[in-house]
């Protein structure tokens, strides 16, 4: 018995990928849409490339900083 459930999230439903590793572009796109919809940046592997290295790049960031302003 297959239920697809238009209300809940897309990784609760029972066709979403069976277990198969998803894309770069999937993960943030379940991310910004709640877990509603895994192709909203569509095809383009750049665009989770890109957030991926913004994400990379702000956490860096933050290490750095804490790092210089904590020995001053």
């Amino acid at each position: 018995m297959k239920a697809n459930y238009s209300y809940a999230s897309a990784i609760f439903n029972a066709d979403f990928n069976n277990f198969a590793s998803i894309t770069g572009n999937q993960a943030w796109s379940l991310f910004f849409t709640n877990g509603q919809d895994d192709a909203a940046l569509g095809d383009n592997p750049e665009a989770g490339k890109f957030f991926t290295n913004v994400a990379i790049a702000v956490v860096a960031a933050s290490i750095l900083g804490a790092c210089i302003f904590t020995s001053i």
